[in-house]
């Protein structure tokens, strides 16, 4: 009877090292790949704050620019006042913390609060009475639109050159810097939006 071979087997326990092709990836090369991870999403957050602060500032901007259009365009209805010789000079329009139009004006004629210049018997209204009355439908709607806004409205009353007139309108709004360099950034939430008129 001839001798029965004998068989080994080689098993691999612990100490041995897997081919190459069938490791995994290490402690260290995950940790890595966080790090970038994490990098790239800070990022992409900073780039969508920057894209809300732009968008809010754009919105105040344009709210400012129409506010002035609307009332350049009441003062083009009132010629009476805004285009006569006797305009003031300077007119400063300001909202207190109660809500209630201030107007004041270099001469005075438009200090005084008007409740009502629309519907019967406005055809009565003087023309200075009537700018008061825009003045304070239009600062109400401005301070809707653009809390703790200042306005002032110049113009020239020389009876050589044609009225003109200048709405400035500033307003303070929130912005953030792109980059380190931009972290001065306090000309950006004062802005002034000015318009020129001839009414």
């Amino acid at each position: 009877m001839s001798p029965r071979p004998h068989i080994r087997l080689h098993a691999q326990i612990g100490g041995a090292n897997p081919p190459a092709q069938c490791r995994g990836f290490s402690l260290i090369e995950v940790m890595v790949a966080l790090v970038v991870s994490a990098i790239g999403l800070l990022g992409l957050a900073k780039m969508e704050s920057l894209a809300i602060s732009s968008t809010s500032v754009a919105s105040a901007r344009a709210l400012a620019a129409i506010q002035a259009e609307s009332l350049a365009a009441a003062m083009h209805a009132n010629t009476g006042y805004w285009a006569a010789s006797t305009v003031p000079t300077s007119t400063t329009v300001t909202v207190t913390v109660t809500g209630t139009p201030q107007i004041v004006s270099t001469d005075g004629s438009l200090a005084t609060a008007v409740a009502s210049c629309s519907g019967t018997g406005s055809g009565s209204c003087a023309p200075n009475v009537m700018a008061a009355y825009d003045l304070q439908q239009w600062a109400g709607a401005l301070q809707t639109l653009l809390p703790g806004s200042f306005s002032t409205i110049t113009c020239t009353n020389t009876d050589l050159t044609p009225i003109t007139c200048t709405i400035q309108i500033q307003w303070t709004e929130k912005a953030i810097a792109a980059n380190a360099q931009q972290t001065n950034i306090s000309a950006l939430q004062a802005p002034t939006y000015i318009l020129y008129v001839q009414p």
